[in-house]
Formats: C-alpha cells, sequence, structure tokens
C-alpha cells in the first residue's frame, strides 16, 4: 500500500507543485518586493553599534569591514596574521569607523573564539553584528589528491570556522537581538568539479544556519550570502603552502579584487544584513541552475561536461598551479589591496603536511 501511494505521489506531486507555483509567483513576487522596500525604508541603523568581523583580512571581510565604517559602526576585526589587519584598520577609520579593534586569532580554535568575543564585550559592552568570511578553496581533483592531511583542514576552516565563533557569540547576540553573517558560497549546491570538498563543507554551513534560524527564532538574525564568481585575474597566480609555526597560504602575485565584484558583494551583504535579510545571493541568475539540479539534473551534468570539464592532463599535485582554477580564490587572508605579498622560498608544495590551515 506505501509503495503504490508513494508511486501516486511521484506522479501527482511534481506537476501539481509546478502549475500552483506558477499561479502563485506573480503574488509572491510583489509581496518580496513590497518587504523589500519596507526593510530598506526601516533598515537598522549601525551607528556607533558593534561589528565583529572574522577572517578579517581576506578580500571579502576587508571589502565588509570597509560597508561597515561606512554606516559609522565600531569594528572589530579577527584574522590569524594580525599585522595585515593594521592598514584595514587606518582605512576603515578615514571611511567613518567610530572605533576599531585588531585582534590575533584562530577561527578554528574554540578558545581564540571566546577569547576574541570576550574581548569585545569586555571593550566596548555589546555585540550587534557577527560577521563569518572564513572560507579556503581548492582546486584539485579529488583522486588526485597527494596528501589527504589537508582535508580536515578544508572542513575546520569552511565549518568550524563559522560553528565556533557563532556559538561564542550567541548570548551576546541574543542580548542586543544581533544578527549572525555568514559568508557562503554557491557551491553549497551547485556540483562543479574540482571543489568537492569545499562544496561539501559550505553545504554543512548552510544546513546548520537553516536549522539555526529555527532554534534561535526572532531573538538573533542570521543573513545568508552566497556568491558565484567574484575573484580577479589569476591566470599568473601560483599557490604554496608553507611551512611554520602554522600552516598558511601565500600568494605570490598581488590580486586587486577591491574595485571588482569583490565589493559589489560585499555592499550587497552588509545592505542585506542591515535589511535583515534572510539570504543574500550574488549574481541572481545562478538560482536557474537549481531548477535544472531538482527537475532535470542530466541536463546540468551535460552542461557542466561541456562547459567545465578541464581538455589538459591532469596535475597530479595537492595545490596545482592557479592556471587551471576556475577563477575562484584560494586565500582565506589575501594580502592588503596596493601592497604587493612577500614572497619565501617554496617549500614542498605536494608533500607538506600541513597543522592547521586558515
Amino acid at each position: 500500500m506505501e509503495y503504490i501511494l508513494n508511486s501516486m505521489m511521484n506522479v501527482v506531486v511534481p506537476p501539481a507543485s509546478m502549475v500552483m507555483m506558477a499561479f502563485a509567483w506573480p503574488t509572491l513576487s510583489f509581496l518580496r518586493a513590497a518587504e523589500w522596500a519596507v526593510k530598506t525604508f526601516f533598515q537598522e541603523d549601525m551607528e556607533n553599534k558593534v561589528v565583529l568581523i572574522t577572517g578579517a583580512s581576506s578580500a571579502i571581510g576587508e571589502q565588509i569591514a570597509y560597508e561597515y565604517a561606512k554606516r559609522k559602526a565600531n569594528l572589530v576585526l579577527v584574522a590569524r596574521r594580525e599585522h595585515r589587519l593594521f592598514g584595514i584598520r587606518e582605512n576603515a577609520r578615514i571611511l567613518g569607523a567610530r572605533q576599531v579593534l585588531v585582534i590575533a586569532a584562530d577561527v578554528v580554535k574554540e578558545d581564540d573564539c571566546r577569547r576574541f568575543v570576550s574581548d569585545t564585550i569586555s571593550y566596548f559592552g555589546q555585540l550587534n553584528h557577527l560577521v563569518n568570511t572564513a572560507s579556503l578553496g581548492h582546486n584539485f581533483y579529488f583522486e588526485d589528491a597527494v596528501d589527504t592531511s589537508i582535508f580536515p583542514h578544508l572542513m575546520d576552516i569552511n565549518f568550524w570556522g563559522n560553528v565556533y565563533p557563532t556559538y561564542a557569540a550567541l548570548p551576546y547576540l541574543r542580548q542586543s537581538h544581533g544578527r549572525v553573517v555568514v559568508n557562503a558560497s554557491i557551491e553549497s549546491w551547485l556540483p562543479i568539479p574540482r571543489m568537492g570538498l569545499y562544496a561539501a563543507a559550505k553545504a554543512a554551513v548552510i544546513n546548520f544556519y537553516d536549522s539555526l534560524r529555527y532554534e534561535v527564532n526572532d531573538g538573533v538574525g542570521i543573513t545568508l550570502a552566497t556568491h558565484g564568481w567574484i575573484g580577479g585575474d589569476m591566470s599568473r597566480g601560483k599557490f604554496m603552502l608553507e611551512e611554520g609555526s602554522e600552516m598558511q597560504w601565500r600568494e605570490e602575485k598581488e590580486v586587486s579584487l577591491t574595485n571588482g565584484h569583490v565589493g559589489e558583494f560585499a555592499r550587497m551583504m552588509v545592505a542585506g544584513a542591515c535589511r535583515g535579510d534572510t539570504y543574500v545571493k550574488y549574481p541572481t541568475w545562478y538560482d536557474t541552475f537549481l531548477l535544472y539540479r531538482v527537475f532535470v539534473p542530466d541536463v546540468l551534468g551535460w552542461t557542466f561536461q561541456l562547459l567545465l570539464s578541464s581538455p589538459g592532463p591532469r596535475r597530479h599535485s595537492l595545490l596545482p598551479d592557479a592556471s587551471i582554477a576556475a577563477g575562484r580564490p584560494l586565500l582565506l587572508e589575501a594580502p592588503p589591496v596596493g601592497k604587493p605579498a612577500t614572497t619565501s622560498p617554496r617549500r614542498k608544495p605536494a608533500t607538506t603536511s600541513p597543522r592547521r590551515a586558515e
């Protein structure tokens, strides 16, 4: 009986749902537009409020700091390499930030997360927005990875690097009826080759925050920002794994991302967070592929095979040259725009056993 019922539902529900959606779409679009207009008019005033940004020396994190600075917020900038934050702090002050606190910390260490949240409360007495921009991408075929020790680090940065700061900040965000703003990615549901581990981690992030949204109800807002292509020209970039007290990702050439899509995405994130938007998407046309994945996944698969499959031989290395990359940045913390990244001798990129990643 159950088999018969499910068989009938498989036939009836999809077309019936499509018909209902077609009729409801104009009304829903009008309601969404009206809601957007109301939220824009009554958007949150960030003057003198406190915004904590993790991964603040990354390209996205830096631009988000500047957007909040224009709104005259107080900023707390968190990154592992503190020296990269000093220039961003000065720029943020010029743009209008009231006070800017710089803290060196590692978002994959729970104790560090508790510390920088505690320092924020001790210094400012409140926390209004927590912005998680920690992200670490990759560009290699899963079966070609030489050193599997990188796998846990990708999950640490992309998943636990969001969970730990949120866990530490949540009680204070409840007190201020604040908001968590999350930098996610379209790969959380769009299956792009050579980014499987990154995509899996981002999917975990999306599902975690969607579940948390219902747990906190209206006590804390959550804005999930997903982006597609926002990178710059990386045709000559090379990436290496550097040994030291902690594993670091370092870029050999300066990549200016300030005036392009990264800045636009940052503006959309901050504007969406201040409006109280649940989701921010850039660009929005990527959503079309979601329909294909649900209803005609074979078409999506054929498209990727045609457009994204690498015609050349695979490179058997952990960190391939960026010349074969699809254009997505691999850095969590990019060097400040306008200052070339310092270089150091290459340290066995395919064989180094990483200890920490950010």
